[in-house]
């Protein structure tokens, strides 16, 4: 019997592994990943700094650590080259070597990318990203070496507003620039994204909004000079882009495997060829892209039991989304974006609760801002529709 094979050593990846092993202990299974398949809780990375962890504390096991508990083959630093669907083979790549592997289910847990915007001056390839515990690695080097603690931000979305309230609790001087004109312009609506700047700007952290950065260039002192699009200029010690993520489709694309903003999959977690699964931040799960925890550690519990013998369909219960700002504490449910909602707002001393309703009235979203507000989590998710059923 062939193994099954997932590639991808992220979060997806290793849930997927753990929740399959509480079914089957005894499978052979195989990870191939391109980096060195250390586990780590990605959402970590984003509140490091208060929690003061070092990158090597964030690391939960190493490859050795991880194969050894959950008895698994794990090929670190190898690349799947291609799949062959029709003979359940893949293609590998490690260290110069070539090599063909069988496959009995195949799972693509490939995750994304940075999305890169294209900026000039001799500076743009100093910016960092950080997308994985090397980029993090690389990230914290840099600010170590810097007295001055001044960090631009690029990217005013749910990671760009994390590191800004991470970096400014521990007193660095933050600027965060995006071309929306809010924060968090994907989840909240107007209203609550004014308070919820209101509430960073209070802490420290600045905002430029409506424009982008167009220029950094090395200066004296090793330090960058950042023209925006409308002219204003700073100099900073760091520039760090968060401006979002765009799922891998190479592999899958090369492969015959159907996507479109992300690799698509049924609720099943199938794609269009047979024994080929996808899961986590890389998969459009009937129509949906949920690059989030919650709907990873759903998509891993239904996809474990379908692996072993009981065919699960995935389930999307109502899955808020915490975002790490302790300066505004902000819980969110987004409304789907092909529903039609209007918003009833509730003010509270520290916050507010904003109800998105449907025409007939049924509760489809919601933003809790501050302590008081998010006491309702629990309540209000209750009330929300499954996104996808139980079936």
């Amino acid at each position: 019997m062939h193994p099954i094979v997932i590639i991808g050593s992220g979060m997806a990846g290793y849930t997927l592994a753990r929740e399959y092993r509480k079914l089957n202990p005894e499978q052979e299974l195989v990870m191939i990943c391109a980096d060195d398949a250390i586990n780590y809780a990605k959402p970590t990375l984003s509140n490091a700094l208060v929690g003061k962890k070092v990158p090597e504390q964030i690391a939960l096991g190493d490859a050795d650590k991880m194969s050894s508990q959950l008895k698994m083959t794990i090929k670190a630093h190898t690349w799947v080259k291609s799949i062959d669907s029709t003979a359940h083979t893949i293609a590998l790549e490690h260290q110069g070597e070539h090599s063909t592997l069988s496959y009995q289910k195949l799972i693509l847990a490939v995750g994304a990318n940075p999305i890169r915007l294209a900026i000039s001056g001799d500076g743009a390839e100093d910016i960092h990203v950080v997308n994985n515990l090397t980029d993090y690695r690389a990230f914290r080097e840099r600010l170590d070496q810097r007295p001055d603690k001044r960090v631009l931000i690029l990217g005013a979305g749910l990671i760009g507003c994390e590191f800004a309230n991470d970096l400014q609790n521990t007193d660095h001087h933050v600027t965060v620039v995006d071309l929306a004109p809010q924060p968090l312009g994907r989840l909240l609506p107007a209203h609550t994204a004014a308070a919820f700047r209101q509430n960073l700007e209070e802490a420290g952290i600045k905002f430029i909004l409506g424009t982008t950065v167009d220029k950094v260039n090395k200066i004296a002192n090793d330090d960058y000079e950042v023209t925006l699009a409308n002219g204003q200029r700073f100099v900073v010690d760091v520039v760090l882009s968060a401006i979002g993520l765009q799922p891998n489709l190479d592999l899958a694309k090369q492969a015959g495997i159907h996507t479109s903003r992300g690799i698509i999959s049924n609720s099943l977690l199938e794609t269009n060829l047979p024994d080929i699964y996808a899961i986590g931040d890389c998969a459009e799960v009937n129509g949906t892209l949920l690059p989030y925890v919650m709907p990873l550690m759903q998509q891993a519990r239904a996809l474990a039991k379908t692996l072993a013998g009981e065919t699960t369909r995935v389930h999307y219960p109502a899955m808020p989304v915490a975002v790490k700002t302790p300066a505004a504490p902000l819980t969110v449910l987004p409304a789907p974006a092909n529903v039609e909602v209007n918003w009833e707002t509730e003010e509270f001393d520290d916050g507010m609760l904003a109800k998105a309703f449907d025409p007939q009235g049924t509760l489809r979203g919601f933003v809790l801002l501050g302590a008081t507000a998010g006491k309702q989590r629990l309540t209000l998710a209750k009330l929300v529709p499954d996104l996808i059923p139980q079936s």
